[in-house]
């Protein structure tokens, strides 16, 4: 029990980490060869198999969504130190630069952790939404909210 406590409250860090842009803190956990993919053909989708081209990509991820606030509502962990699965279910909500405050999305993290270094993330939301929200980011003149995906 203490060890999925310990390792629910470093997630819920990593996710303050995330809202308050501290990029270097969040992938301080990430082993060097994380697996990182979020699904849709927009910025912010694709696959990156390297620290690096994650900081990278959370860099943008600020820039384009820059009033993205994601609160978590549950986390689940399961598994012991050697290898454990952590399911981290938020809401987002954010105002895009024209203005619009009705961006929303809901969506799961799903971390695999190995001595707790975090060696996969997987995301699971709306990326239609996600797509629509980037598109008007880009409307209001943001390229990088429609630039090429990064991957590695």
């Amino acid at each position: 029990m203490l060890y999925s406590y310990i390792v629910e409250k470093s997630i819920r860090q990593s996710f303050d980490h995330i809202n308050n842009h501290r990029w270097d803190a969040a992938v301080k956990a990430l082993a060097p060869h994380v697996h990182h993919r979020v699904s849709g053909a927009h910025a912010l989708g694709g696959e990156r198999h390297d620290k690096e081209a994650l900081r990278r990509w959370f860099q943008r991820f600020g820039r384009v969504l820059p009033t993205l606030r994601l609160t978590v509502n549950h986390i689940w962990v399961k598994g012991w130190p050697w290898h454990t699965t952590v399911f981290a279910q938020w809401d987002g909500t954010a105002t895009l630069l024209n203005g619009d405050t009705s961006y929303v999305n809901r969506g799961l993290h799903m971390f695999t952790l190995r001595w707790g270094r975090v060696y996969a993330i997987e995301e699971f939301f709306d990326s239609q939404a996600a797509a629509r929200g980037l598109a008007a980011q880009g409307a209001s003149g943001l390229e990088e909210a429609v630039a090429e995906q990064i991957v590695s």
